[in-house]
């Protein structure tokens, strides 16, 4: 089968499309055949083995697995002996490294919520997964609070939006000019074009921060909570070899300051989340915004696209 690789660390020039190996289909996992993938900000940090805890995790000196790509949506193959809730010629999403290639086998995936196209299921796994778990699990959000998102437009953002009016919140979006219709056309309640102002010197005050951007200092974000709102840390921009990490380092620290909760935050996808966020889908609620498609040879140039900080939603990888 074919596959995106590669055997450094570097720009997306270093990314191959390859013959490699088809996978074991483990008792309790499926093999998937990809028909779309979607690109995330973990792609080219795995690729350009930044920062640090990447490097750790992956491979000092040169990646150990080589393969990128993590969000999936396609058909099952074939089973495990032990899996009951999946048959082979099911339309399936969910997680699993190295989801940029012809084949993959996990086992976090689902059935596709039925009313989403298989580009737009792949793109929900881990932007809206971090979504979920950043407003409901450490936001504790609640119908009628006031939130604001910043990074509003992005992958992450976007399902940020969707999901907080899903649960019943006032959204204030921060995005460019070009962005702002965007985001009020998927129920954003208000919105601030932070080309225009900035948001950290509103007199508004928010319940909950979601803070995707990181294009502030925690103590400028910070200043928008209410009294004993929660700004929670997403994780912020950066090629160097500590960003994003040292701003969550900071909000660890920060968060034993005060009686506001400063809370940094990775998610971890699970298959029960998966259930609610395809739930939220057919109900709806959560219909995904692609920006750009490209096809599996054409990775490189996808994941360079992303590495701009500019797309709107999600960019796919059709295979």
């Amino acid at each position: 089968m074919k596959a995106i690789t590669f055997p450094r660390y570097g720009s997306p020039d270093v990314l191959r499309l390859e013959e490699v190996a088809v996978p074991d289909v483990a008792g309790d996992a499926v093999l998937v055949r990809v028909r779309a993938a979607s690109v995330n900000a973990t792609d080219w940090h795995s690729m350009r083995g930044k920062p640090i805890p990447i490097r750790i995790g992956d491979g000092l000196r040169r990646p150990k697995l080589g393969r990128l790509g993590v969000d999936v949506a396609g058909l099952v193959e074939a089973v495990g002996s032990t899996v009951t809730h999946l048959r082979v010629g099911d339309e399936v999403f969910g997680a699993r490294n190295g989801a940029f290639a012809e084949l993959v086998s996990g086992k976090n995936f689902i059935h596709k919520p039925a009313n989403l196209s298989i580009e737009e299921a792949a793109t929900i796994p881990v932007a809206a997964t971090t979504a979920l778990q950043g407003l409901r699990d450490k936001g504790g959000l609640r119908s009628g609070q006031r939130v604001l998102i910043t990074g509003a437009s992005g992958g992450v953002g976007t399902f940020a939006v969707l999901i907080a009016k899903a649960f019943g919140a006032h959204v204030t979006a921060v995005c460019s000019t070009g962005n702002l219709e965007m985001v009020r056309s998927i129920g954003a309640d208000a919105t601030i074009d932070y080309t225009r102002n900035d948001f950290t010197r509103s007199s508004e005050r928010y319940d909950l921060v979601l803070d995707i951007a990181g294009s502030h200092p925690l103590t400028a974000t910070r200043r928008m909570l209410a009294s004993r709102g929660t700004l929670v840390v997403v994780g912020g921009p950066g090629s160097g070899w500590i960003a994003p990490t040292d701003r969550l380092l900071a909000a660890l620290v920060m968060s034993k300051l005060g009686r506001q909760r400063i809370i940094p935050f990775l998610a971890q996808l699970t298959r029960d989340d998966l259930v609610v966020l395809k739930e939220l889908a057919e109900s709806g609620k959560l219909r995904p915004v692609i920006d750009r498609t490209y096809p599996l040879s054409e990775t490189a140039d996808a994941i360079r696209y992303v590495e701009t900080m500019h797309a709107r939603g999600k960019v796919v990888i059709t295979v």
